[in-house]
C-alpha cells in the first residue's frame, strides 16, 4: 500500500490544459445538480429513489478523465454518475432513468436509479447485489488480454463492497493472469450506517492489494487530479502489459445513504459539518480561482450552462411517456423460436 497525498499538484504537471480542467470541473458540477434535483423531485414525490454521488464526484470525474472513453470499457457503481457523464451518458439519460420512463437507456425503466448500462458506450450494466461488477470488469479485462486488444477495464465500488467475495474473487483472478484491469474503491467512510472502522481488520483497503499480486494506492478522493495521476499511470500500467491496480480513493458521502436512510441515526452532526467543509466541488473552484484557470464570472457561467441542462432533462423525462403495461416482461423470456 502507498499512500499518495500532494495538495501541490498542478494540472499541467500531468499533461492537463486549462480547459481539459474546466471540462473536468463541469462534469463534476453536473453530476452534483443532477443528483440535487433529484433528491428534489424525490421529495416531491415525482421519483422514488436516489442513491446519491454527492462528495464523490472528484473521484469519480478524475478517475474518467484518465481513461480513453473511446474504447475503454467501465463497470461503475450505483453513484457513478460522475463517471458515467464522461463516458457519454447524457443529463437526459439519467433523468430518463429515475423517472422510469420508457426511453431509460438503461433499461427502459425497468431498473432502479444508479444500474447504469449503455452498450454503444461500453457502460457495463449494473445490478443491485454488490460487487458483481468486479468479476464482470476483469472478464472484459480477460477478452482484452486474449484477443490482444488495446483497452482497459475500469471498475468501481464502495468500501463496504469489497467485503464481498466476488471482490476477492475478481482481483485474485486478475492478479494471477496479470489482466488489464483497474479497481478503484471510493471509500466514503460508511457501508449504509457500519464505519469504516468496523468493516476492515486493516488500515486501508489498498493494503489488501499485496495478496492480489498488484500494487494498491490510497489517494485524496476529493482532489480529481490525484485521482487522475493514480488511475493515468495505471491505466498506462495496464496497456503496457504490467497487469492490474487496486485504488483507494478517500472521499465522503455528504447525503444520506440513499432517499430512504436517514444517516443522523448514525453520523453526528459535527462529523456531516466536517464533511461539508471538504466539499470537492468548492476545492476544485478554488483550485481553479489560485490558479488562474477561472474567475467567478467563467464558474458562474459554468453553473448557468449546466443548470439549463438539467431544466431541459428534468422537463423532457417528466413529459416522456412510460413503457406499456404489456412490456412489462420484455425481454425477460424469449418471445419466439427465432428470437
Amino acid at each position: 500500500m502507498i499512500c499518495l497525498t500532494n495538495d501541490n499538484l498542478h494540472h499541467k504537471d500531468l499533461g492537463l490544459t486549462d480547459e481539459a480542467v474546466l471540462n473536468m470541473y463541469e462534469t463534476m458540477l453536473m453530476a452534483r445538480r443532477i443528483d440535487e434535483r433529484m433528491w428534489l423531485l424525490n421529495r416531491a414525490g415525482k421519483i422514488a429513489f436516489v442513491i446519491s454521488c454527492q462528495g464523490q464526484e472528484a473521484a469519480q470525474v478524475g478517475a474518467a478523465f484518465a481513461l480513453d472513453h473511446t474504447k475503454d470499457y467501465i463497470a461503475p457503481y450505483y453513484r457513478d454518475m460522475g463517471v458515467v457523464l464522461h463516458f457519454g451518458m447524457t443529463p437526459k439519460d439519467l433523468m430518463l432513468s429515475a423517472f422510469a420512463k420508457a426511453e431509460d437507456p438503461n433499461s427502459g425503466g425497468r431498473q432502479m436509479p444508479g444500474h447504469f448500462g449503455q452498450k454503444k458506450n461500453r457502460i457495463l450494466t449494473g445490478s443491485s447485489p454488490v460487487a458483481t461488477q468486479v468479476p464482470h470488469a476483469v472478464g472484459v479485462a480477460l477478452v482484452a488480454k486474449m484477443q490482444n486488444k488495446d483497452y482497459v477495464s475500469f471498475v468501481t465500488l464502495g468500501e463496504g463492497s469489497t467485503n464481498q467475495g466476488d471482490f476477492h474473487e475478481g482481483l485474485n483472478f486478475a492478479g494471477v493472469h496479470k489482466l488489464p484491469v483497474i479497481t478503484m474503491v471510493e471509500n466514503n467512510k460508511y457501508a449504509i450506517s457500519v464505519p469504516i472502522e468496523k468493516q476492515l481488520g486493516c488500515a486501508q483497503v489498498s493494503d489488501r492489494a499485496i495478496g492480489y499480486g498488484m500494487p494498491g494506492y490510497t489517494v485524496d478522493g476529493m482532489n480529481p487530479l490525484e485521482v487522475y495521476k493514480a488511475v493515468k499511470e495505471a491505466a498506462d500500467r495496464a496497456r503496457a502489459g504490467e497487469g492490474p491496480t487496486l485504488i483507494e480513493a478517500i472521499t465522503y458521502r455528504l447525503t444520506a445513504h440513499s432517499s430512504d436512510d436517514d444517516d443522523r441515526q448514525y453520523r453526528s452532526a459535527d462529523d456531516i459539518a466536517q464533511g461539508r467543509a471538504n466539499d470537492p466541488i468548492t476545492r476544485f473552484e478554488n483550485y481553479l480561482k489560485e490558479n488562474g484557470v477561472a474567475t467567478d464570472e467563467i464558474l458562474n457561467e459554468i453553473n448557468v450552462r449546466v443548470m439549463q441542462a438539467v431544466n431541459e432533462a428534468t422537463d423532457y423525462a417528466e413529459e416522456a411517456p412510460y413503457s406499456p403495461p404489456e412490456h412489462a416482461l420484455k425481454h425477460v423470456y424469449a418471445e419466439g423460436a427465432d428470437e
